[in-house]
């Protein structure tokens, strides 16, 4: 999951390069990337980084990515392979100049494996997911005639209940951000 099925635009590979250099950690790939309903310039490329130390990992992004703690998003994650439950943070980054659009996860290094185990189980899917999901994604992306709301709700209903059987049990939470009397006044 260090390397993608598809070829990644030059400059999100270059991203994520430069990423992984100033981390220095792997960093994992999962999603679309790694299937056959890819759309390159359209779908997000979704991440992984395992980390001992969570708060210099998200403290090194925040500065490599330019946004605030608030930015990321705390979740909890029920594996639906291992049962396991995880805890992490994510973040979205977006650079419309360049079509570019990732989301990074971030989990403690000791939940790895069940994670990698979770994310390899959605990489081969049957054929006839594999064509919803490019029809919902060429209805989506390329014509515009599927609202994100119908989009969303179609494609978690293929991704959950068609390829596990049942919905997936994830919750984020999003942190405050500082309310004006909160800051310190100069």
């Amino acid at each position: 999951m260090e390397t993608t099925k598809n070829e990644m635009p030059l400059h999100a590979k270059q991203f994520f390069n430069k990423l992984s250099n100033y981390l220095d950690t792997k960093i994992y790939f999962y999603g679309s990337i790694q299937r056959d309903d890819y759309f390159p310039e359209s779908s997000d490329i979704d991440a992984d980084i395992f980390t001992d130390n969570e708060s210099s990992t998200i403290s090194k992004l925040q500065n490599y990515l330019g946004v605030k703690k608030y930015d990321f998003r705390k979740f909890v994650y029920r594996l639906n392979k291992t049962k396991k439950i995880v805890y992490g943070r994510k973040v979205k980054y977006e650079d419309p100049d360049n079509n570019f659009f990732t989301e990074i996860s971030i989990y403690n290094e000791k939940d790895k494996e069940y994670v990698l185990i979770e994310h390899q189980a959605k990489m081969i899917l049957p054929i006839y997911i594999s064509y919803l999901l490019i029809f919902l994604k060429f209805f989506y992306y390329n014509l515009g005639i599927v609202s994100n709301d119908t989009y969303t709700y179609f494609k978690r209903i293929i991704m959950n209940y068609m390829v596990d059987g049942t919905d997936v049990e994830f919750i984020t939470t999003e942190v405050s951000k500082p309310k004006k009397s909160d800051t310190i006044k100069n």
